[in-house]
């Protein structure tokens, strides 16, 4: 099998370099929430667009997953970061939901177990991260230690101004054993986020999702921009960048996520293995039967 290529997060052109955060300061208040960066179609084109790009990222992710059958040591990890009603389920539903299952891992973090704190906020986070050959899918993720622990005040302000020199250690360790990071922001509007808490409430079928919760969480949304602002920041290394994903409207969002994975697969280019056996003999057994 031919040598495996590093992991590796420079952008490959495409909507990678057109959606990934400079280094340097962030003000996602200078981000259109509603952009559709890169597509030029409206909202029925974007839907026939996701489902065109089906065939291509599952054969991709065929490609990855047989890779790490064989022997390759690489893994892409896609983590999905947002205020409430931004979509990360969304994401999931509409574009993991192209792939098959069995190469994905998808890992959903709530608050912390009392075991988990004990541990250290990185424990439960190292025990969800892809095997080879897999995708990775983090629904919220070890940026919450540096969100909602800042903003609730959760750990003394020392204690979370450390993690993120942790987080940029941990996502260093990550990139050097094989794992692809893809950190997307999903970026909405609080007017957004309202007509969904809204469209929540008025619908029965959706009362399961509303959670009173948020618009506590909402209240503080200054306090989570600030908090975002400089996780972003701080946390935005050439191997590991972050990208604002416009997500006011959702199926920009969902094909905007799926395009950004689709490419980074295509700039890993994982090869399919070569066979380890007498193709051959095989042949010949198998007619014999």
């Amino acid at each position: 099998m031919a040598k495996q290529k590093k992991a590796k997060a420079e952008t490959a052109g495409g909507l990678l370099e057109q959606l990934r955060v400079p280094e340097g300061p962030v003000d996602l208040t200078t981000y259109d929430p509603r952009a559709t960066t890169g597509f030029t179609g409206v909202k029925d084109d974007g839907k026939l667009a996701l489902e065109a790009l089906g065939a291509e990222v599952s054969d991709w992710q065929e490609r990855l997953f047989a890779e790490g059958r064989k022997g390759a040591e690489r893994s892409v990890l896609l983590v999905l970061q947002g205020m409430d009603t931004s979509g990360k389920g969304g994401v999931i539903r509409h574009g993991a939901g192209l792939m098959d299952p069995q190469g994905l891992k998808i890992t959903s973090f709530k608050a912390p177990t009392p075991a988990e704190k004990r541990r250290g906020f990185l424990w439960r986070i190292r025990q969800a991260v892809p095997g080879h050959g897999m995708i990775g899918i983090f629904d919220r993720s070890h940026y919450e230690d540096v969100l909602i622990a800042r903003v609730r005040n959760l750990v003394a302000p020392n204690v979370w101004d450390k993690r993120y020199d942790q987080i940029n250690d941990f996502e260093a360790e990550l990139a050097e054993s094989g794992v692809t990071l893809l950190k997307c922001y999903l970026h909405i509007s609080p007017e957004e986020q309202k007509l969904r808490l809204e469209e929540r409430l008025d619908n029965p079928t959706k009362h399961w999702k509303y959670n009173p919760g948020d618009v506590d969480e909402r209240q503080l949304w200054p306090d989570y921009m600030d908090a975002y602002h400089a996780a972003i920041e701080r946390c935005n290394s050439e191997q590991s960048p972050w990208f604002v994903i416009p997500s006011d409207r959702k199926w920009y969002r969902n094909w905007a996520v799926t395009t950004l994975l689709l490419e980074t697969l295509k700039g890993l280019d994982p090869q399919w293995p070569a066979a380890d056996f007498d193709i051959a003999k095989e042949k010949q057994r198998l007619a014999a039967t």
